[in-house]
């Protein structure tokens, strides 16, 4: 436990303390572009905190393969997790430094991230079998095309999904440490029926991306000083795959006395962290789709956009997001840990979703929404305003608020409309 502990801390303080530089960076090169208009930031912000975060799951793994428990795991069974991280890191870092400096065509994007998954199944973190009832056959080996291929996609639908929400300040950052810190303690519940190196190396990795997480949402927390960009939302959900790669072939009926429904657990466990950002993936490929344009077409209708949009400031928005993947992360992580019927777990699918509608119903802005006034006559703080704009008024209504009379002929406009005094009390 102290040796997670180390790592996660030394992720954390490096990758805090790199931020400042990659900012610097950053801003010198131009890689903070203009405010687009699905942004809902109102100031260019510098990019590329990814590097920061790149710096210290660097470190933070070369501490933890240095150790003795989990450094011992990290080099059993002839796979090199930690050789396989940077280096695949390293090259879907760079893919997304290019795009958001530069921006990048999405397929050539997509080619990045198929290659980066490539070089994870290069040093053998791949997923071996898949866990399945023994009705239907108990864990299924997967011969080494299958094994490639299913690897590569999950690796990829991850990096896809940690990327589509990365839209607030502090959003994927904070949900990805949920869901490591979920993935860690699975590992750790598990790690007491069962002995093996995955299990251990599972529980290393998701402690260095829990240290890279915490140590950047101090600078990017709403008002961010910084976004990780591409470069940090493909990386983090590369890593975070790599924890799901390597905990999901677990033997079911080594975990068969640990509750009643053990045989599905170790694939429940990967949907429950990515429930998050593969629903709003899912809805966001179709949405598009459907309206006939390409699923990697930017728009302004994800999750947290439709959140903010019936009222909720900035800040609520990412707090009911948290909220919901805790739910999901930790209610199968509690169900792994005691004793409950399979029929449990839609109940908690369904308490889940009624958090999330509950707290996103538009009554809630008059408690703290974006457009909630504030308390006490204080000024808001919850930084600039980000939410959806206040209505103009219009044409006959404006003309109302202009002084009928007053205004001399030489201040007309060509027009022959009254022109406003900037200092009505002075004239």
């Amino acid at each position: 436990m102290r040796e997670y502990l180390f790592m996660a801390l030394v992720s954390a303080a490096v990758t805090y303390l790199l931020v400042p530089l990659v900012r610097r960076f950053a801003i010198r090169i131009g890689a903070m572009p203009e405010v687009r208009e699905r942004d809902v930031h109102t100031t260019p912000t510098p990019r590329l905190g990814g590097l920061a975060m790149y710096g210290g799951l660097v470190v933070g793994l070369l501490v933890a393969s240095s150790l003795t428990y989990s450094g011992a795991a990290l080099r059993d069974n002839g796979v090199e997790p930690v050789l396989a991280l940077i280096v695949a890191g390293g090259l879907i870092t760079l893919t997304g430094f290019l795009d958001d400096w530069w921006g990048m065509d999405p397929f050539i994007k997509l080619a990045g991230q198929i290659a980066a998954a490539g070089v994870l199944v290069f040093f053998g973190l791949r997923l071996t079998s898949i866990p399945l009832p023994e009705d239907w056959g108990g864990s299924t080996s997967l011969d080494p095309t299958l094994s490639t291929i299913i690897t590569i996609m999950v690796v990829v639908v991850t990096i896809n999904a940690v990327n589509f929400i990365d839209g607030l300040d502090g959003l994927a950052a904070g949900v990805v440490c949920i869901a490591s810190m979920a993935t860690w303690a699975y590992s750790i519940i598990i790690s007491q029926d069962i002995t093996g190196s995955n299990i251990t190396a599972t529980a290393a990795i998701a402690a260095v991306l829990i240290g890279a997480c915490l140590g950047f949402l101090p600078h990017n927390f709403h008002p961010a000083k910084i976004f990780m960009g591409d470069t940090g939302a493909m990386l983090i959900g590369l890593v975070l795959a790599s924890s799901i790669v390597t905990v999901t072939p677990v033997d079911t009926t080594a975990i068969r006395d640990m509750n009643e429904f053990p045989v599905v657990l170790p694939l429940l466990l990967p949907a429950a962290v990515l429930v998050l950002p593969l629903v709003d993936l899912i809805t966001a490929v179709v949405r598009r789709t459907s309206r006939g344009l390409s699923p990697f077409a930017p728009d302004r209708g994800h999750l947290h956009h439709r959140l903010m949009d019936i009222g909720h400031s900035h800040r609520r928005s990412v707090l009911i997001m948290y909220a919901w993947a805790f739910l999901f992360a930790f209610g199968v992580v509690g169900m792994s840990m005691i004793g409950v019927p399979v029929l449990l777990f839609p109940a908690v699918i369904a308490l889940a979703l009624a958090v999330l509608v509950v707290m996103a119903l538009p009554r809630w802005r008059g408690k703290g929404g974006a457009h909630a006034a504030p308390r006490g006559g204080e000024p808001d703080d919850d930084g600039p305003p980000t939410g959806p704009m206040p209505p103009i008024p219009p044409d006959p209504e404006a003309r109302r608020r202009m002084p009928p009379d007053g205004t001399s002929p030489e201040r007309a406009s060509a027009e022959g409309n009254p022109v406003i005094p900037a200092f009505p009390s002075r004239s």
